[in-house]
């Protein structure tokens, strides 16, 4: 490379280590390894908060590059003070304390590497610093007195292995004082720093472009006393919707989309408690607390991020945060094209299980991964359908059935579209909006089937598949495909509620309980239809008390949800609260004033006729026709 080619900056980096790592390494390890990556990921998640970024991480060694000084202090400081905070719930003798150098120089950048007397400056003023603490040059120095309320201790001209001339030394004093105080402390000898055998990791400045939520100590922690539900046993995740920080509408569909492929794949272990979409999209667009996410919905770990798009990239960011200690796990930004949105969704899925120490099989990653598609098109399609089904209105759920049927012409071998369109289908016969209840489910069953024949380990398709045998009165099919959807995916509270469903409709209301009780716990804000489905598994077994609040809490959240007040009608009518069965009666009427019994009674497939015959009677004891 001749002078020509060569290009020179001039930027502030951070360079750390451990102090004592041999020590650490030749007493455990194990240990010292699986420290050593946790504050990592510390230091890797705050040098981004401040505007950095960290090329790699090999060894003990950090080694980060910022734009401004201000920032590279500001990042040392709190690196510093998180990762004091953390050595103090550890053994004194495995506690694990860095040493911090900044400096301020000119460096030679070759892609994404930097070299030169700049880079070795900020490592011989790491060698200066204590353990748990932090020196910088007197370029540094000169940059921040006036800026930042630190105390300093001036240490003076140190000479340094391979540096010419002798270098002003700092050390930050990291409680608040004046901008300009100094302390004095002259030291007699002069330094001689032996190099680290192992190569610095090194940070190119980018533009940080998502907002993060308070951080590093003083995030606010959430308390298992103030959680709504009990923690479980393993892991437990909820993934915030992605915060769309360019606005357009085609982006929300990118950030709402990767927010719930990374539910789906995380969804599909059983060693994690993931919670479901539809409680996590109530969070978005709003500015909540990690500590209130958690508390309201009874998780630990919390995951957020953005997008953002440039021209034909999408600049990403993720974080996952312990919302117990307050301590970020993992951060990271992605800069990718826009064609390989997938892969990093699936990268991003890993990390998360990687950070939480969740280790697949490998038919468990088969079953994470999936079949996606490649085609964007498809893909924007499938999640607009989606949005259009949820509203589960008629005009809907047409709009749902175009927009999935170009998704299937974009691309014929995407699973995704062919099991949505299938539950178009599926709520046609159940609302009597498509040519007749027979068509409509044989055509749902079809679609599910074509689902299952390009992805075998499609939980929605068994689901589906489930749904519509239950329509059908095929009661053993339906079971046997509920429990599929959940073996193939644990966490997904609808495949428990389409279990539930298909069991009380078969007198197994007592085995159909906690199924419908564990929906509403992976979905605390679930739809009206979990507590519907609840009500109704209560009521077949004569816990009519519980099934008054299922019903009640249905009716909170959808007042003029039918089925709701046809529940709490025969429910009331059957304890003989007459008034109360009347009253509910005529609510009916009011939704729906041609409502008739023997038409609603087409759609109860009771296995046992003697079901229907008693919801039957006590609707026609409150006045029902």
């Amino acid at each position: 490379m001749t002078t020509k080619d060569v290009k020179r900056k001039l930027t502030a980096i951070l360079s750390a280590d451990v102090k004592g790592y041999s020590r650490l390494m030749g007493e455990d390890e194990k240990a010292t390894v699986r420290t050593l990556n946790m504050y990592k990921e510390v230091m890797t998640a705050l040098i981004q908060h401040h505007h950095g970024r960290v090329v790699d991480a090999v060894g003990d060694n950090v080694l980060a590059e910022f734009a401004s000084v201000v920032d590279a202090v500001e990042c040392g400081v709190e690196i510093q003070k998180e990762l004091k905070t953390r050595n103090g719930e550890l053994p004194e003798n495995r506690r694990m304390e860095f040493r911090i150098g900044v400096n301020l120089g000119d460096v030679i950048e070759e892609g994404e590497q930097i070299y030169g007397d700049g880079v070795n400056i900020a490592a011989r003023l790491e060698s200066l610093a204590e353990g748990g603490g932090i020196c910088i040059s007197g370029t540094v120095y000169d940059q921040i007195e006036n800026k930042l309320t630190l105390g300093y201790e001036y240490l003076g001209e140190q000479t340094v292995k391979n540096i010419a001339r002798p270098v002003r030394v700092y050390k930050v004093l990291m409680e608040p004082g004046k901008p300009s105080e100094v302390k004095v402390k002259r030291r007699s000898r002069k330094y001689f720093v032996i190099p680290t055998a192992a190569v610095v990791i090194i940070g190119v400045v980018m533009a940080w472009q998502f907002i993060w939520r308070p951080s590093h100590p003083k995030m606010e922690m959430a308390s298992k006393e103030k959680m709504a539900f009990p923690l479980p046993d393993k892991p437990s995740i909820a993934v915030l919707p992605f915060v769309n920080m360019s606005g357009d509408s085609e982006l929300e569909h990118f950030s709402d989309g990767i927010t719930e492929e990374i539910i789906t794949a995380l969804s599909k272990t059983p060693k994690l408690f993931v919670i479901a979409r539809n409680s996590t999209f109530v969070y978005k667009g709003k500015p909540v607390k990690v500590k209130q996410v958690a508390e309201e919905l009874g998780v630990r770990y919390v995951l957020e991020g953005s997008v953002r798009k440039a021209t034909d990239r999408l600049r990403i960011t993720a974080q996952l945060i312990d919302a117990l200690t307050g301590h970020h796990l993992w951060a990271e930004r992605y800069d990718r094209e826009q064609k390989d949105f997938f892969v990093l969704q699936d990268e991003i899925t890993l990390k998360i299980l990687n950070s939480l120490h969740v280790k697949l099989t490998g038919g468990e990653q088969d079953r994470i991964y999936g079949k996606g598609t490649n085609n964007l098109e498809a893909y924007i399609k499938v999640l607009q359908g989606r949005e259009h089904f949820w509203r589960l209105n008629r005009e809907g759920n047409i709009l749902a059935k175009k927009l999935l049927e170009e998704a299937i012409a974009l691309d014929p071998k995407y699973p995704a579209p062919y099991w949505l369109l299938g539950m178009t289908h599926a709520v046609d016969a159940w609302f009597d909006w498509g040519k007749s209840k027979e068509e409509s489910l044989s055509r749902a069953i079809e679609l599910a089937e074509k689902t299952i024949s390009l992805d075998d380990l499609d939980s929605n398709a068994h689901g589906l598949l489930g749904a519509a045998y239950r329509m059908k009165g095929d009661h053993d099919k339906a079971i046997a495909e509920g429990k599929r959807a959940i073996e193939l995916d644990p966490n997904s509270a609808d495949a428990h509620v389409w279990l539930g469903i298909a069991l009380y409709w078969v007198d197994r209301g007592e085995e159909a309980i906690p199924l419908l009780e564990k929906a509403i716990r992976l979905n605390p804000f679930a739809h009206t239809w979990y507590f519907l489905h609840l009500g109704h598994a209560y009521r077949s077994i004569g816990r009519f008390d519980e099934a008054i609040i299922a019903y009640q809490r249905a009716l909170q959240l959808s007042p003029n949800n039918l089925f709701a007040h046809l529940g709490l009608t025969a429910t009331y009518s059957q304890l003989g609260r007459d008034k109360e069965a009347s009253a509910h009666a005529k609510e009916i009427l009011r939704i729906s004033p041609d409502f008739s019994i023997d038409r609603y009674a087409e759609k109860l497939a009771f296995k046992n006729p003697a079901e229907k015959e008693q919801r039957i009677n006590a609707w026609r004891k409150a006045g029902l026709k």
